[in-house]
């Protein structure tokens, strides 16, 4: 495990102090669990963009033409 020195506004660190609290754990952890959401963010997005280029639009295509063409489901559709 590694040591990080954070410097953050009074302001952002009460508010840290506050939400951590209230979730009952330390500030160590609300922050290495918002750094590993915000981690998780960036790496899913990364993965997408990889795995869009890997697509085959003629494929899709050729997948969604077999799609039946029906109303959908009454519990199904946009309102």
């Amino acid at each position: 495990m590694s040591t990080l020195s954070l410097r953050l506004a009074n302001s952002l660190h009460n508010e840290v102090k506050h939400l951590a609290k209230k979730e009952g754990i330390s500030i160590n952890q609300f922050i290495a669990s918002a750094v590993a959401e915000k981690m998780s963010a960036l790496m899913t997005e990364n993965y997408l963009v990889e795995r869009s280029k890997k697509g085959d639009k003629k494929a899709f295509l050729q997948a969604m033409a077999k799609v039946p063409d029906i109303e959908p489901e009454a519990n199904d559709r946009l309102n």
